[in-house]
């Protein structure tokens, strides 16, 4: 992999971001607020999601097992 390529894409994914948010307008202080904020955000969004969502799928598919997977079994 040409390293120089790598380091333009991630160049030009940074600026779509700037562009897509707009902070390309922002002052620099402004530009460095906004990004520790994006950031905090988009951490605490996947914290919640790595540490809440399986515990909602585990609970669905016990739900969802009980009512559509357990038949009652005959006594013997």
């Amino acid at each position: 992999m040409d390293v120089k390529r790598v380091k333009d894409y991630l160049y030009w994914l940074y600026y779509q971001y700037q562009l897509v948010t707009c902070s390309y307008v922002l002052e620099p202080w402004e530009q460095s607020m906004f990004h520790t904020i994006t950031v905090t955000v988009l951490a605490m969004v996947v914290y919640t999601a790595y540490v809440f969502v399986p515990i909602h799928v585990r609970l669905a598919l016990e739900f969802f097992s009980q009512i559509f997977g357990s038949q009652p079994e005959r006594a013997v």
